[in-house]
């Protein structure tokens, strides 16, 4: 991601440099540095912004509610809220219909 991309997003979020960093596991002068054109995210990094640019896009009101959230249930809650839209489009992940399969059949295991 370019500075310019980073900042546009962590701004579209409303969220400051030290909550933005606390979703990412980095401090808040890294952030200022990938800002600044002066450090690149690592990939992983990258994907997970990238992630939360498609949230923002399936959920545009979702930045307001995250910074909130982050600071009365902390870096889990936040992640999940934030994360959540941008994989709710199309079909459940393959996982998620396993587990439900499973789930079927051990109730049928047991009437």
């Amino acid at each position: 991601m370019t500075p310019a991309e980073v900042t546009a997003l962590r701004g579209g979020l409303s969220l400051t440099q030290e909550q933005f960093a606390s979703l990412l596991g980095v401090h808040s002068l890294t952030v200022s540095k990938w800002e600044r054109g002066l450090l690149q995210p690592s990939p992983y990094q990258a994907a997970l912004m990238q992630s939360f640019a498609r949230s923002r896009q399936s959920a545009p009101d979702v930045g307001a509610i995250v910074g909130g959230v982050l600071l009365a249930a902390g870096v889990g809650a936040a992640l999940y809220l934030l994360l959540k839209p941008a994989f709710e489009v199309g079909e459940p992940p393959a996982r998620t219909q396993l587990r439900k399969a499973r789930a079927g059949t051990k109730r049928r295991r047991t009437r």
